[in-house]
Formats: structure tokens, C-alpha cells, sequence
């Protein structure tokens, strides 16, 4: 497990997928949020790292500091991870999100792509992925399943209209400052 601070309240932290294979397209890491939004403690697509006795000391310190309730979001559906362990324990809600969240439907991929304003980042799911040397791109046309490129590249142009700081991202390295200037040159 990795975890850094994206900025105070927005935390990524990684864990390996339980189903990753030896002969995947991705890396066994996958990227998971927290953030503390103004009426509750957002996730999203969360995965319970091995580390379980320290991850749940700390968010259970976080959620009783906080006093808010835990809601739970899915860039896609199949990000559902450790939602139910999640929504188990804290009692915590699925769905809509709480108030400093945006969503950006990418109907294409059935894919919601979330803006946190407050932190100038974006959470993206499968359509966007990080790599340290060649820096954010779309995801492989294997992912997309018969879909096209173009179109998801269309979908996700409107977030060229955000003053976009850090692209979070589910796979591979996210994008920390700059991260229009990255969504652009992934975009092209």
C-alpha cells in the first residue's frame, strides 16, 4: 500500500487488485480516494489494502474526527471492490454524490468521471490511465470492448473546460499539478 496527500482533506492510496494476473494489461496497484467533502467523507473506488488493522485505524479515526457520514462512489460499476466490507462497517450510502462533487457521465464506457473543485482534481476510472514515462493516456482499445476511441476521447474533451490541477487516476500513476496540460495531451 502507497498513500500520499494530494492536498489537505484528498488522499489516493493504493492497493493490490485481488484479481490481477501475472499476464494483465494493468497494474496490480489500483488507485482508491478519500476525500473530505463539506457533508461527508467520501470513497472512492475503494479496495481495502492488506494492511487492513492500519487502514481501518485510520479511517475509523477520520470518520469519528469528522462526524460525518461515508459515502461510497464507483467510476464504474465493476470498481465495487470493497464497497459492500465499506458500506457494512459504516453504515455508509451509494450513489448520488455529496455536496463538492461533480459528475461527468461517459456514457460510451458507462464510466462517471467525478471533479472535486475544491481540490482542482479529477477521478477517472478505466478511460484514463497514468504511466510514469509516457505520462496520462486513454485507456487500450481492449478495455473499451467494441467502442470507439474517438468517441470516449469526445466525451472527456468537456473536462478541458476545468481548471484541472491533478487527474487521479484508478490505474497507474496519477498526474499531481498540471494536469490539464496532461488531460490535453491525452486528449489529442
Amino acid at each position: 500500500m502507497s498513500v500520499i496527500q494530494v492536498a489537505p482533506g484528498l488522499w489516493r492510496w493504493t492497493a493490490p487488485h485481488p484479481d490481477w494476473v501475472e499476464d494483465d494489461d494493468w497494474p496490480r496497484e489500483v488507485g482508491c480516494i478519500y476525500y473530505e467533502a463539506p457533508d461527508a467523507i467520501v470513497l472512492i473506488d475503494p479496495l481495502v489494502p492488506p494492511e487492513r488493522e492500519r487502514f481501518f485505524a485510520a479511517l475509523d479515526a477520520d470518520v469519528a474526527r469528522l462526524g460525518l457520514p461515508v459515502k461510497i462512489l464507483l467510476t464504474v460499476s465493476w470498481h465495487d471492490r470493497s464497497a459492500a466490507e465499506l458500506i457494512d462497517r459504516y453504515e455508509a450510502r451509494r450513489g448520488a454524490p455529496p455536496g463538492g462533487v461533480v459528475e461527468f457521465p461517459i456514457p460510451e464506457v458507462d464510466e462517471t468521471v467525478y471533479w472535486i473543485p475544491q481540490h482542482l482534481a479529477v477521478v477517472v476510472g478505466d478511460t484514463l490511465l497514468g504511466d510514469e514515462q509516457e505520462g496520462l493516456g486513454l485507456s487500450p482499445e481492449s478495455w473499451l470492448e467494441g467502442k470507439s476511441r474517438n468517441a470516449v476521447r469526445r466525451s472527456l474533451q468537456a473536462l478541458l473546460d476545468l481548471p484541472v490541477e491533478h487527474v487521479l487516476t484508478s490505474h497507474g500513476e496519477p498526474v499531481l499539478g498540471e494536469g490539464r496540460a496532461a488531460l490535453a495531451r491525452a486528449l489529442q
